[in-house]
């Protein structure tokens, strides 16, 4: 399965995806063929272990055909997380094959009770994209040593279909509710912590390279909805029969400053990424900013696309409902400027 082979399936299948809320696990199947779900497994497990550049590229270009397929592409990057945990544990995580889909469900932290050799967990979880068809889970524990995730076989927790949003429909991204599963020391971990694994991948701040792969989802559907309207502006008149929006200053105007700041803000992007030292703060603010911007550029080709865009069965319709969720994850949130700020003026 090549990636442009994926990229039809999705395209295809789009409609499909919001219809169900989720991806049906033949095309989460797909994913893994096509090497989505080997992007953060460690080489020493059989994975690819891709440098976040080339993996960021990657969600953008699925996040044009379909948004919640780059959302569900996004989450590998969660398996980074895993390299916490010992060397023995990951080995028993990858036993079967470097192809594994990890979803976890980190918030609100559930107070966990010790008990020997590891932590007794109740509790239910919110937003565990790709639950449906993973084959890890985890969810987030309050111990007293501190905050970890506990990771737990799917048959450990109930998975409460309750995804019902206005966008990124179909990432399945449903709460888990968990009653009384015991997980042992070893499957448990400090998300951020200390890799185990010494590969270049792992040396790469874990928590913002989250960030930057949700906000990559952003700045593929903001090219794909610029895309569409410069297309369409350029050999359409408007319903009333009016000009071209090619044919009008102020749509062109407004195309050329929309184009000018997805193109500045994805610079910003990839510039950080490739920085060394990587800087943890720079690398959120530039993946907030992208979040944001993307959000912007599709805003503005909404408006420029008048009457038509109205339509359920319109691509801005998609475009706009689904870049409207990205900026408000915890990852991405207004709250990323304050502390880049911080982290600038010390």
């Amino acid at each position: 399965m090549t990636i442009d082979a994926l990229l039809t399936t999705i395209a295809d299948r789009r409609a499909e995806f919001t219809a169900l809320r989720d991806l049906p696990r033949e095309v989460m199947d797909e994913f893994r063929q096509a090497g989505i779900y080997r992007a953060a497994t460690p080489q020493m497990f059989g994975g690819d272990a891709l440098p976040p550049a080339e993996f960021l590229r990657l969600v953008e270009r699925i996040a044009e055909v379909d948004g919640s397929a780059g959302w569900m592409a996004a989450i590998e990057v969660a398996k980074i997380y895993l390299t916490a945990l010992p060397l023995e544990t990951q080995a028993e995580l990858y036993k079967t094959g470097p192809d594994i889909v990890f979803a976890g469900a980190l918030f609100p932290l559930q107070p966990a009770e010790r008990v020997p050799g590891g932590f007794k967990i109740s509790g239910r979880w919110r937003f565990a994209s790709g639950c449906t068809s993973a084959d890890f889970l985890a969810v987030g524990i309050q111990t007293d040593d501190g905050p970890r995730l506990a990771v737990l076989r799917p048959e450990d927790a109930e998975i409460v279909e309750n995804w019902d949003v206005i966008g990124l429909e179909g990432t399945g991204s449903h709460d888990l509710q968990v009653n009384g599963v015991v997980v042992t020391d070893e499957w448990t971990f400090a998300r951020g912590g200390r890799s185990n694994v010494d590969e270049p991948l792992y040396h790469y701040p874990a928590v913002p390279y989250a960030a930057q792969a949700l906000a990559a989802v952003n700045l593929g559907i903001a090219r794909a909805a610029l895309d569409h309207v410069i297309h369409i502006g350029s050999v359409r008149s408007g319903h009333t029969g009016a000009p071209r929006l090619a044919d009008r200053p102020h749509a062109r105007i407004t195309v050329g400053k929309a184009e000018a700041a997805l193109r500045s803000a994805r610079a910003f992007f990839y510039e950080v990424t490739n920085e060394v030292p990587k800087q943890a703060s720079t690398i959120r603010l530039a993946a907030r900013h992208a979040a944001e911007v993307g959000f912007e550029v599709v805003r503005t080709a909404y408006g420029l696309s008048g009457i038509a865009a109205i339509s359920n069965d319109h691509p801005l319709q998609r475009y706009l409902r689904d870049a409207s969720v990205v900026p408000h994850h915890a990852l991405l949130t207004e709250s990323v400027y304050d502390e880049a700020g911080s982290a600038l003026m010390e």
